[in-house]
């Protein structure tokens, strides 16, 4: 449908202006001009004009374009249905990575040896090595690419230490519910450095803002939850991939413990390649996987180097 089409149709529907139109279905101002300036009107927006019509009938590549336009969507809906699930195993994994390293009610923000706790300063240092894998300075480096890998490996260290300051607040079913609605997003395909900067900064913001008391604490982590997966879809890691990476980071930590790495008998090189690279291969073949399954897979592969 052409944008003239759209105009003609809404008059015949007893809308005065199409800017009522636009309202009446939920769409923006800057929506309208969108459709002005490309001459052209979207499918889902089409098919709307057609059913208050009440046309019986409503055009095949109207409906065709509507079905291509909702795949990407409906298969996001489908892996979105695994997240609960998956969000209940990395709390539950970050809580008892917590328990063992800080030792029993490190909730109250003091550990085993009587050290203080702090999450908000944690994701502060990350977020500055995060920024630190960029060319932000302008004085170094300026025409450099971003080191992308590392930037999601410090979304992971993050995420980690969100995870930590959500379980600090509330319980593991009340941060599945927090967090699960914030996973669906489309991860960007073009990276935008400078966004990325800007946007990555917002969660020292958020964090400083709680530290000083600017911030209500709750209020806060849901602000923290909606910038940090704005994060992730702007520096392009999928929550897919994202819950991949922390399931490989904790599982390897685990696998090296088992295996000698603090008595100095772990073997880290793997047929010339590090344990790490090793563990990322195997994420790259397949779609999901537990913390169970890839222990399993990672000491196949480790008994066969002896």
């Amino acid at each position: 449908m052409l944008y003239k089409e759209l105009k003609d149709s809404v008059k015949t529907l007893g809308f005065m202006t199409i800017e009522d139109f636009a309202k009446y279905i939920g769409v923006t101002s800057d929506d309208v001009l969108d459709w002005e300036s490309k001459d052209e009107i979207p499918y889902t927006v089409s098919l709307i004009v057609h059913l208050l019509k009440g046309d019986k009938s409503v055009p095949n590549n109207v409906l065709d374009n509507l079905v291509e336009e909702c795949l990407p969507l409906a298969s996001l809906l489908e892996e979105a249905s695994s997240f609960p699930h998956k969000l209940e195993e990395m709390f539950l994994l970050q809580k008892k990575l917590n328990d063992s390293t800080n030792g029993k009610n490190w909730e109250l923000g003091i550990n085993q040896f009587g050290k203080e706790i702090n999450w908000l300063r944690c994701i502060h240092m990350e977020v500055a090595e995060l920024i630190d894998s960029t060319p932000w300075k302008h004085w170094k480096n300026i025409n450099a690419n971003p080191d992308m890998n590392n930037i999601h490996v410090e979304l992971v260290d993050i995420w980690h230490f969100l995870m930590s300051y959500i379980l600090q607040e509330t319980n593991v079913p009340r941060a599945v519910s927090l967090v699960n609605t914030h996973c669906i997003y489309e991860a960007s395909t073009q990276i935008d450095t400078k966004l990325m900067v800007k946007e990555a900064e917002k969660l020292s913001y958020i964090a400083l803002a709680i530290e000083t008391g600017n911030m209500p604490t709750f209020s806060g982590i849901e602000r923290f939850i909606d910038q940090f997966f704005r994060c992730c879809k702007i520096c392009g890691l999928s929550f897919n991939w994202l819950q991949k990476l922390y399931i490989g980071k904790n599982c390897l930590n685990k696998f090296r413990q088992d295996n000698g790495y603090k008595e100095g008998s772990y073997i880290k090189e793997w047929n010339t390649e590090e344990d790490n690279v090793v563990m990322v291969s195997i994420l790259e073949t397949v779609d999901n996987i537990s913390f169970n399954e890839l222990y399993e897979t990672l000491d196949l592969t480790y008994k066969k180097l002896k």
